[in-house]
């Protein structure tokens, strides 16, 4: 026998925040909305400023990607998209050389999802716009939910192809990594929806996030010696390397295979590789594939923690 079903609601945004900026603004800033929308649209979200000036205006809220430091400007809009908001956009991503570019809206015109997806498909890979509606709903007396549903959002595959490829630049191996990255995002997403991804690009690396400024795995790909790999990357922090050598033991005990130490001055590396057959073979993607999710799991456990021992000791 179903028990009784309860009835979804929709909420007023203003019943719940009362003032756009104030409180709407307010919210969004907060480490755990920003991851939301971080799990939304595949980028991680890290707060700069809200309400950060741009010549006499304020953009609602400045941030950057954590892993890449690319900057990212969010407007926010009550009621229904409007020109105005459009300008200030495009204005706000100038003044701050912005690659990320997000407007959360109540409603949405038609023109301006078309504005949208025009300005996407007429800049250049470096960047992207989303156009995201923001709801509020509830299960019977619960309380309210915030949900964000992408309009618009950047499609890469297109813009580097259109970009990249009428001058040659884009190569076939450039296109064939960014095919792999794509699809391992695919992958990933059908295994496991707590890990944020970030847009794939035609690159030899993807980075994920460990949720800290001190570190992130990469992976890499390495189509002419077929090999792909995991590793944590260290920037300017010997500090935290020389912490994690002294402990290379329990570390290599973790992780269960052989680990390259690399101590460089700016970017020193702690890596795994694997050896495979013919790194672009799609019967054996789904093979590589596992080997980078299950290691990309394993690397965030275990050097998380010893991340936070590491904080912890240089209070």
């Amino acid at each position: 026998m179903y028990k009784d079903l309860s009835k979804l609601n929709k909420v007023r945004l203003q019943d719940v925040w009362k003032h756009e900026a104030l409180d709407f603004t307010n919210w969004l800033a907060k480490v755990e909305s920003l991851a939301i929308l971080s799990d939304e649209i595949g980028v991680d979200v890290k707060l700069i400023a809200t309400e950060a000036n741009v010549g006499k205006f304020n953009v609602d809220i400045l941030a950057e990607e954590e892993v890449s430091g690319r900057k990212i400007v969010i407007e926010n809009q009550y009621g229904v998209t409007d020109h105005d908001h459009l300008g200030k956009i495009v204005t706000y991503a100038s003044g701050y050389d912005a690659e990320i570019i997000i407007w959360i809206v109540e409603n949405v015109r038609d023109e301006h999802k078309k504005a949208i997806n025009w300005l996407n498909d007429h800049t250049d890979e470096d960047i992207s716009f989303f156009l995201i509606k923001i709801e509020l709903w509830q299960i019977g007396g619960s309380n309210p939910a915030p949900k964000f549903e992408i309009i618009v959002s950047p499609n890469e595959w297109a813009k580097v192809i259109k970009s990249r490829g009428a001058n040659g630049a884009l190569t076939d191996t450039k296109l064939q990594q960014l095919e792999f990255w794509n699809k391992f995002k695919t992958y990933v997403r059908a295994n496991d929806s707590r890990i944020r991804l970030q847009t794939p690009r035609p690159q030899h690396w993807y980075d994920v996030s460990m949720g800290s400024a001190e570190g992130h795995v990469a992976l890499t790909i390495n189509s002419r010696e077929n090999v792909i790999g995991c590793e944590i990357y260290i920037s300017k922090n010997k500090d935290l390397f020389n912490f994690l050598s002294e402990r290379k033991g329990e570390i290599k005990t973790e992780i269960g295979e052989t680990i390259v130490w690399v101590d460089a001055a700016v970017a020193s590396r702690i890596k795994i590789k694997k050896e495979v057959t013919s790194l672009f073979d799609q019967a054996e993607s789904n093979e590589y594939f596992a080997w980078l999710y299950e290691k990309t799991v394993l690397f965030q456990k275990v050097f998380s923690r010893y991340i936070k021992e590491f904080k912890k000791k240089m209070i």
